[in-house]
């Protein structure tokens, strides 16, 4: 009777192991394991083999189960992506004159100096030390800052982007050319390769397909993948891929912001935000319909209104700040992911050539031409001028979270007489 037991118990877990194995190959991470290792992969440390005095966790074996999966079939030469490597493609050809982006934006077209140099490691590792400091620091604190990994809903693991084929996760932040970011991350995983010929050059994929959420796989879509294990599968993934992210100045973010969501003519944003803040903070009752006609009779938001619905208790709890200005710890969790490179757009250029060489995939593909950063550092002082000074000391307090962890000097000229 106890043999039977046994049996139909070993046949039982073998039975959920094999339905996951079966999973996991098939839903496009078995073949991961051809793309892992890149140059700024770190050795695994193995965890150690517990002994007799206590039975293995089962959470620790479904970990160790999945780790040694992905890392099956690795070959310790070449890297896959070095191997598979496309001829160059050609340099990036300029964007079509009706595209809005472009034309709004405009992309500087003048040569980069892309050469790498120790100073380059030099600064990324500082920026990782800083951010590891600030992190482990328990008189810093900032809200979400203490809870763990599984602590995050799932919805907001919302701007991690995957790609499987070459073990990168990506998480995009609004304003910090996240567009060509995305692009970049569509070429790489190919998830474009049911709707047409492959994309090899970043700026030829429509901006509908970069922003469309169906083109990218992200980690608040894998419980409807993998269910019950789909936290086992992002830690396997979050400790054995390469994750990067992408930051500027918090204060120039929000200004690029505006700029581009209320300086131009944008429908969705006037109708959910514009609309609310000129009825609350400028005492309009009536107005049009649609963006084109309030631009023409003159109404927009200011800057001043949108530090003002920034700041308004109202705002956070009515709905979560929208993501082109909500703050980067609340949209990457730095604290609670292990980030291996961490860029600036104050230095895109640089840093998006070395990233593209740590990954091996330089050969692939080169980043696309960096717009002309018209929201310059120095034009702050100029778009805070009108705002009080108690309210530019409340707006810090608000963003200090992200200043301090990814290096940003305190604007101090603002926040004083």
């Amino acid at each position: 009777m106890a043999k039977a037991r046994l049996f139909r118990l070993w046949l039982a877990l073998g039975s959920a192991f094999m339905v996951l194995l079966i999973i996991v190959y098939w839903d496009s991470v078995g073949t991961a394991h051809f793309y892992l290792h890149t140059a700024l992969s770190r050795p695994r440390v193995e965890p150690p083999t517990p002994g007799p005095e206590g039975p293995r966790d089962l959470a620790a074996d479904v970990d160790e189960f999945l780790d040694k999966l992905l890392s099956s079939g690795l070959k310790p030469s070449e890297p896959a992506a070095r191997k598979s490597a496309r001829p160059p493609p050609p340099p990036a050809s300029r964007p079509a004159p009706g595209n809005m982006e472009e034309r709004v934006r405009g992309y500087d077209w003048s040569p980069h100096d892309t050469a790498q140099s120790p100073d380059q490691d030099l600064r990324q590792a500082e920026r990782r030390r800083v951010l590891r400091d600030f992190c482990a620091n328990s008189s810093f604190v900032f809200p979400t800052k203490e809870r763990s990994f599984d602590d995050i809903p799932n919805y907001e693991l919302n701007h991690l982007i995957v790609d499987d084929r070459h073990g990168v996760i990506y998480c995009y932040v609004p304003k910090v050319a996240c567009t060509n970011w995305k692009r970049v991350m569509i070429v790489l995983s190919e998830s474009l390769l049911d709707r047409g010929a492959p994309y090899r050059e970043p700026l030829a994929i429509p901006r509908e397909h970069v922003h469309n959420s169906s083109t990218h796989l992200t980690f608040n879509k894998f419980w409807r993948r993998y269910g019950k294990f789909s936290r086992h599968l992002m830690r396997v993934k979050l400790k054995k891929y390469t994750k990067f992210l992408f930051v500027r100045d918090p204060f120039v973010r929000l200004i690029s912001a505006f700029r581009s969501k209320f300086e131009l003519e944008n429908e969705e944003f006037y109708r959910r935000f514009a609309v609310p803040m000129l009825r609350k903070y400028s005492n309009r009752t009536s107005l049009p319909a649609s963006v084109s006609e309030a631009f023409s009779a003159g109404l927009k938001v200011s800057f001043t209104n949108f530090i003002q619905y920034l700041l308004d208790p109202h705002t956070e709890r009515l709905a979560p700040f929208n993501e082109h200005w909500r703050q980067v710890y609340r949209l990457c969790h730095p604290c609670q992911i292990d980030y291996d490179f961490v860029g600036k757009l104050e230095t895109l250029d640089q840093d998006a050539a070395q990233l593209l060489h740590l990954l091996n995939v330089d050969q692939l593909l080169h980043f696309p031409p960096s717009y002309r950063n018209r929201t310059a550092s120095s034009w702050e002082e100029d778009w805070f001028a009108r705002i009080p000074l108690a309210w530019r000391q409340q707006l810090y307090k608000l963003y200090e979270a992200d200043f301090v962890l990814f290096g940003y000097p305190k604007p101090e000229g603002l926040l004083q007489d």
